[in-house]
């Protein structure tokens, strides 16, 4: 049974290789070539709104020395030609696909105002939310029914107070980190393992031999091509 375990595509930042990260055509581009779900990062401009950008300046994306909390939605959409999508238009390029949103460098109040976004948006039950304990355990006291992944960079097990307390369906590990004892452990425990980011056909390989439920990677294409091999 191990080895038939559903697996889901996650498109990491949509499908970066192929379409800049982080954009509605990334999103788009993602699905059209398999993904289950994309994952975006998720942060606030000056005036808290939420829009798509994993960085906080718009150096590397867009070419601009400023940082996204200098900036308010409306400058950012003339700095970036209107490329930086908001959450929301995020959530509905997305259609019915799943959305799992990552939230990095988040406060409690960030975490609040993306959630409480997700939530006017109708789009509550196909979004799941992933970052470190901090970020996730606000989460939970914002939406106390939230679906999380919790990112978690060692081998040491999260504590179990902290497991009862953000009552997250999924451990989130970076990929080298995972493997069959490893996964076998949180699935006694009643846990999803999702890995990120796996880009060589290799390490999907590695993973879905050692039970991962979920995949991210920069390479949907490769990734939905490895997961049809065990269906022949």
């Amino acid at each position: 049974m191990g080895c038939m375990r559903t697996l889901t595509a996650v498109g990491h930042r949509g499908d970066p290789y192929r379409v800049r990260e982080n954009t509605l055509d990334s999103i788009r581009s993602a699905f059209a070539r398999g993904a289950d779900a994309v994952e975006i990062d998720v942060r606030l401009t000056r005036d808290r709104v939420p829009v798509l950008l994993h960085d906080e300046t718009l150096q590397r994306l867009w070419g601009h020395d400023v940082r996204l909390d200098a900036v308010t939605a409306a400058q950012l959409k003339e700095l970036a030609g209107g490329g930086v999508p908001t959450l929301r238009e995020a959530l509905m390029a997305a259609g019915a696909g799943r959305v799992m949103v990552d939230l990095p460098g988040a406060d409690s109040d960030a975490v609040r105002t993306v959630v409480d976004q997700v939530r006017e948006c109708g789009a509550r039950d196909r979004t799941y939310y992933c970052a470190g304990p901090e970020s996730m355990l606000a989460a939970r006291a914002a939406d106390p029914g939230a679906e999380i992944a919790l990112t978690w960079n060692t081998l040491s097990p999260p504590r179990r107070v902290l497991i009862d307390a953000v009552t997250p369906a999924w451990l989130n590990y970076r990929f080298g980190l995972v493997d069959r004892e490893l996964t076998d452990a949180l699935h006694r425990d009643g846990l999803l393992v999702s890995a990120w980011t796996a880009d060589t056909k290799r390490s999907m390989r590695a993973l879905i031999a050692a039970g991962v439920d979920s995949i991210t990677t920069n390479r949907v294409d490769a990734l939905t091509a490895v997961r049809a091999e065990r269906l022949r």
